[in-house]
């Protein structure tokens, strides 16, 4: 079905937005390679690399060749139901333009506006977002719904069932090979059917062999890993082929963040009291290094670090890794990034026992990153999901162009002045339980930050939630559980944050990803997105802020995401998997 696209262009603050509803589609097309300066405003200095058709088309060849043809019969049956619209340009008075002084009018304005309407704040899913409302600054638009896909004849709870179908594998973990404890366990924590890349994952995790295992984000990647390797620890003692011991964990997981390390500590702990016993702890930086070197001194089955953390440690001999079975670097291309990560990598190499077992795990992987980890690792056996590269089907992305007035001075001040009353519109148009504000920089999240609490300073209404490198670790943490509790009292929540929040975190209830900065690079694009329309059925959307030659290098995502196809290079081992 094509895309009903729609663009506004408003000189204050000079916003245009391009909403496109999608569907999941499995194809693939080749595309030219752009230049940096195609890319344009340094916003991104790699190209989307040209992509083989052949290699996708073998991996979906067989298991998907149903799903294919039914999305093909759908796109026939819709063809003359949508047509490209026209673009109505809508213009402000000259007094509202966006300079300096006027800017602060204009925003004082807003404030006013949100705090009558954020009171009580709708849902994401509204058929009301983006009323007309010209005195309100975005002229006459139409529904966020109208752009969505309409299949004729569907009910909704047909539409539920296929969402769910395209989550879950059709296999059940009895017939993947888990034993009933583990079954009994997961069913306690309402995980009744494994995800794909937890069915595809299993057999060739608990056989003990080597793996790099990709998906994308929202995908049940931890479980992937955690479910065979528990299971295997327990087949190990059951056997006397090994059993816990101090300072030497049986299996090691490498993490990029604190944050990401205690998500996976409180899923272990989870499975741990629903009738998996194991013990698990975390050693990560910003807490008492004593009471983690008392932990370490007792028997552990699973330790959960950062890089650097697990460097003092060894070095420190206050690890050993003889009785290593497993070591999981979960985010791997992300964990490259950090300059421990790599003697981390080596040390594991070289001391843990020549059996030990290598899970990569990551939600995008890069061509550079895949090669990295095939020179040292050859034997590799690579397990992707049908998501790879892709974002959810249920997102629904929306691009809007705050480059201004083509007339105007353009400088980075006053696109972050059209930025920010861009977001304070978007905040009372659209408001949602929880919106989680991606920036670049620290520095754009301070701004943000104050800009938000001007809102609302007494916080009856709102709650501004910082999450940055700036803080310290037991206020990001507090402000992440926080973020992660269900709201009560209609209160709104904004979790303003730089890429930290985007490695491997999971959040439930996201109605709103707003990209305030535009990311770096493709991954940070599918990894910020990816932070809302997470799991089985799970809706939201991603407003993206872009300026100058960021707007065409932002469509062609938005394009390539409606049609099904993936932002990266493929890695070869596309081929292998059939």
């Amino acid at each position: 079905m094509a895309s009903v696209l729609e663009i506004f262009t408003v000189h204050n603050p000079s916003v245009s937005i391009l909403s496109g509803g999608r569907r999941p589609r499995i194809v693939c097309e080749a595309v030219p390679q752009m230049s940096p300066h195609q890319a344009g405003g340094g916003a991104t200095n790699r190209s989307f690399g040209r992509l083989k058709v052949q290699r996708v088309k073998d991996l979906v060849k067989e298991s998907y060749r149903k799903k294919k043809q039914s999305n093909d019969l759908e796109d026939d049956q819709l063809k003359g139901e949508t047509s490209q619209s026209r673009v109505p340009v809508i213009s402000y008075d000259e007094s509202d333009l966006l300079d300096e002084q006027k800017g602060i009018n204009v925003q004082k304005d807003t404030t006013k506006d949100v705090r009558s309407n954020i009171k009580s704040p709708r849902r994401a899913d509204s058929s009301s977002e983006f009323s007309a409302a010209s005195s309100k600054g975005w002229g006459s638009v139409r529904s966020v719904d109208s752009y969505r896909p309409k299949v004729d004849n569907v009910s909704k709870k047909g539409q539920a069932l296929k969402a769910h179908n395209d989550f879950f594998s059709r296999k059940s973990f009895k017939e993947l090979g888990c034993s009933d404890y583990i079954i009994e366990s997961l069913r306690s924590l309402n995980y009744v059917r494994p995800s794909h890349i937890q069915a595809m994952a299993f057999v060739p995790v608990i056989s003990g062999k080597s793996c790099i295992m990709a998906d994308q984000s929202g995908s049940g990647k931890t479980l992937a890993y955690l479910v065979p390797l528990v299971q295997r620890l327990r087949q190990d003692e059951t056997e006397g082929l090994s059993k816990p011991a101090s300072q030497s964990p049986r299996v090691v997981i490498l993490v990029p963040t604190a944050e990401l390390a205690s998500q996976v500590l409180s899923i272990c702990r989870s499975l741990s009291k629903v009738g998996v016993p194991f013990r698990s702890m975390v050693a990560t930086g910003g807490f008492r290094q004593k009471t983690q070197l008392e932990s370490l001194k007792q028997e552990i089955d699973v330790l959960i670090a950062t890089p650097g953390r697990f460097m003092f440690l060894f070095k420190e001999g206050f690890l050993q890794l003889t009785n290593l079975k497993s070591a999981v670097l979960d985010e791997v291309d992300i964990l490259y990034k950090d300059e421990d990560f790599e003697l981390a990598l080596q040390s594991l190499v070289s001391s843990a026992p020549v059996t030990a077992q290598y899970l990569f795990v990551t939600a995008t992987l890069p061509v550079e990153i895949y090669n990295k980890l095939v020179e040292v690792f050859p034997d590799c056996e690579v397990v992707m999901g049908p998501g790879m590269h892709r974002t959810s089907p249920r997102l629904e992305e929306i691009l809007i162009d705050c480059s201004g007035d083509e007339k105007a001075e353009r400088t980075p001040d006053t696109a972050f002045l059209n930025k920010k009353n861009a977001l304070l519109r978007l905040v009372e148009e659209s408001p949602g339980t929880k919106t989680i504000v991606f920036c670049n920089k620290i520095e754009t999240c301070r701004k943000v930050e104050n800009a938000l609490k001007r809102l609302d300073r007494k916080e009856n209404c709102t709650k501004v939630l910082p999450f940055h490198a700036a803080l310290e670790q037991e206020s990001r943490l507090a402000n992440l559980e926080e973020f992660r509790s269900f709201p009560t009292n209609n209160i709104s929540m904004f979790l303003v944050c730089t890429d930290r929040a985007s490695r491997g975190m999971d959040f439930a209830g996201v109605d709103h990803v707003v990209l305030f900065d535009f990311p770096r690079d493709p991954s940070e694009y599918v990894r910020r997105v990816g932070r809302t329309a997470r799991g089985a059925g799970g809706k939201g959307k991603a407003f993206v802020f872009a300026v100058g030659k960021q707007v065409p290098l932002a469509r062609r995502i938005i394009e390539r995401n409606q049609k099904g196809h993936p932002l990266h290079d493929v890695p070869s081992a596309y081929e292998v998997m059939r």
